[in-house]
């Protein structure tokens, strides 16, 4: 017998799973997985994560490559590489306390995992 011990989201309304609309439910385990496996953090971390307004930015770049032809797990794994490429910057790091130079998702699954109230 098989459990799932994916989180479900806590934010169906807005966040990750608001803007990933009737997509939602296939998205939300592709992304739980590939982002805990890509920055190692727990699923509970992510699950803040994509509940978080950032989570609704990272739903716009999954929808942007959903738009480009790709599959869900394919548009998910574009976003997190994109995301994995920019780095925290100056002004960010000031804001949040996420320390410069860390890749975005990484910073903000951490941040959010912590803060569980992520912005």
């Amino acid at each position: 017998m098989h459990i799932n011990t994916t989180p479900t989201t806590q934010n169906e309304a807005w966040g990750f799973w608001g803007t990933m609309g009737g997509h939602a439910c296939v998205a939300w385990p592709v992304a739980m997985q590939q982002i805990a496996e890509v920055t190692g953090e727990p699923l509970e971390s992510v699950r803040a994560f994509l509940d978080s307004k950032q989570g609704r930015h990272f739903a716009d770049s999954v929808r942007d490559g959903q738009a480009g032809g790709l599959s869900i797990n394919a548009a998910v794994a574009q976003a997190i590489a994109k995301w994995m490429d920019w780095k925290i910057g100056r002004i960010t790091a000031r804001e949040t306390g996420i320390p410069r130079g860390l890749p975005y998702l990484t910073g903000f699954v951490i941040h959010c995992g912590l803060d569980e109230v992520c912005y």
